[in-house]
Order: C-alpha cells, then structure tokens, then sequence
C-alpha cells in the first residue's frame, strides 16, 4: 500500500514538473516582438584600423523577434546607417598622425542598408511576470545581407588619380554582439545593445587594389551597430484542447 501511493505522489509530481515545463515553453513559443531603435554604426578597415568612438553615425532600426523557447529568440530586423572615417584620425604611437596614414590623406564616408536574421540566446526568461525585476542579456549570432554607397578621397595631389573613388555595393556579414532586455511593463520593453559585423569584403573605402605599399589587401573591412531600442510584447496564449471542446471546464 505504501509502495502504491509513493508510485502515485512520484506520477503525480512528474506530470506536475512536465506541465509546467510545457506551459512555459508553450507561452514562449506564443510571444513575439515589434520594435525600434536608434544608435550608431561605426566602420573599421584600412582607414580605421582599430574602433574609433569619433566615427560613430547616426543609425535607425526597425526589428521583430519572436520566442521558439524560453532562452531561444529569432529576430530579422532592418539597419540604416551612416559610414566614415578618416587617416588623419588615426593615432600613432607617439600620439600623431603614422607616417602612411600622413602620406595617404584619405577619408571615406556613406550611407549603409543592412538586413539581418540573427538568434538571440536569453540567459533569463524577462517575460516570466512573476519575476519582481524582468530582465535579462543575451548574446547573439546570425546572417545580414548589406548594401553600402560610399565615397573615399585624398588630399594627398599625387594619388587623387587613383585613390578618388565613389561607388555601392552588396555584401554579405555575420552579425554578433551582445545586448540586454528589460521589461519596462507587461507589453513595453527596453533594449541596449552592442554588435559587430564582419564583412567579407575589402571594398567598403575602395582601398582594396591600390599600391600594397599603401594598403594592406589582407585586411577585410568591418561595421558595427550598437543602439537603445523600444518594443511592444504581443503575447497569445494557447488554450489546451481539453477546454477547447469543453469550455465549461474554464468557468
């Protein structure tokens, strides 16, 4: 009789533990996100070797996410932004201007359209309303497609015949970054995020076939994005097909 009921109170549990494990899932895989935000996109490559804060141009971003499980979010979203940089920028070691970057005298500037699908890994469930604080960062890594139209000249007289350039392109990056998600309320929530794209491409100053001695033709050029972002939470919950058929059982 004892080992009877221990069986019942042990079933009993296991279905509690897997009901609400398939309740959370469930209500994740029913909630999704529209949003916007806005920030900068920076450019780092021949004329910017390193991340310089004085690149930073103004970027907008539009984006939907939609959760497949408590930690696992897809999300496509949508960047505007503004490209440039400068040699005369660049820091040497005794503080001015290298010797190339001080022969060369060239500067870039453009425009960029970037469309991403990424996955985001959530390190907390921020949905989970019984949570006093509903937050959580994340991490992320997917696929973006870009289109950039950008301009690089030099005040340098005896290269302007070959180093004056301007044109557009497409392109293929892998966006990676991280971020983090506060629920302001049931529906409002709060983004801050940081990213980097790798572009596998030399060809966004146009520097990528010039005089080797003057470029580096190795070095592939990247952007990133980093920004604060709104969004609004629509949540669907499922109703089981028990009280679908009898819906007297909700009352």
């Amino acid at each position: 009789m004892a080992n009877l009921n221990f069986r019942i109170a042990l079933l009993a549990c296991l279905t509690q533990a897997g009901s609400a494990f398939f309740c959370t899932n469930s209500s994740a895989q029913n909630t999704s996100e529209v949003g916007i935000g806005i920030g900068a996109t920076n450019y780092r490559g021949e004329i910017s070797p390193n991340y310089q804060l004085q690149n930073n141009r103004p970027a907008f971003t539009a984006f939907y996410r939609k959760d497949v499980s408590v930690p696992i979010t897809l999300r496509g979203g949508v960047t505007v932004g503004f490209l440039r940089a400068a040699d005369d920028n660049v820091k040497g070691v005794n503080g001015g201007v290298p010797p190339l970057q001080s022969y060369r005298q060239t500067n870039t500037k453009g425009s960029l359209l970037e469309a991403s699908a990424v996955v985001e890994y959530n390190f907390m469930d921020y949905h989970y309303r019984t949570d006093k604080l509903h937050f959580t960062p994340y991490l992320f890594i997917g696929v973006a497609g870009f289109y950039a139209n950008t301009k690089t000249v030099t005040n340098n007289s005896a290269l302007s015949g070959s180093f004056n350039r301007e044109g557009s392109m497409l392109g293929i990056a892998i966006p990676a970054g991280v971020g983090f998600k506060y629920a302001l309320s049931e529906h409002i929530n709060l983004g801050l995020e940081v990213g980097v794209r790798k572009a596998f491409t030399d060809k966004l100053d146009h520097l990528m076939d010039q005089d080797p001695l003057l470029v580096n033709p190795n070095d592939q050029d990247w952007y990133y994005y980093s920004g604060i972002s709104l969004s609004y939470t629509f949540f669907k919950i499922r109703c089981p097909d028990q009280y679908k058929k009898g819906k007297r059982l909700l009352k």
